[in-house]
């Protein structure tokens, strides 16, 4: 979809909203999103949350480290 196009139905969308928590929040997440810059969060984490991080995405390169999708779906299916 053309830039253009994407305005105008943005605006649209956001012209047919009439509920104004709805607007609030839709507000709130384009603005975050807006406002944010690259690496903003990975610069934000401790050394400690790095690490952690960095070793489980090589962990997840195992197979054996990896848990099938419908074991986790059963595992939190009353959040699902």
């Amino acid at each position: 979809m053309a830039s253009l196009n994407l305005r105008t139905n943005f605006h649209q969308l956001i012209d047919s909203i009439n509920n104004e928590v709805v607007l609030s929040k839709f507000y709130e997440l384009i603005s975050k999103h807006h406002n944010a810059t690259n690496g903003d969060l990975w610069n934000r984490l401790s050394k400690e949350e790095l690490d952690e991080l960095l070793l489980s995405d090589l962990e997840s390169e195992d197979a054996d480290n990896l848990i099938p999708h419908s074991k986790m779906a059963a595992k939190h299916k009353k959040w699902l």
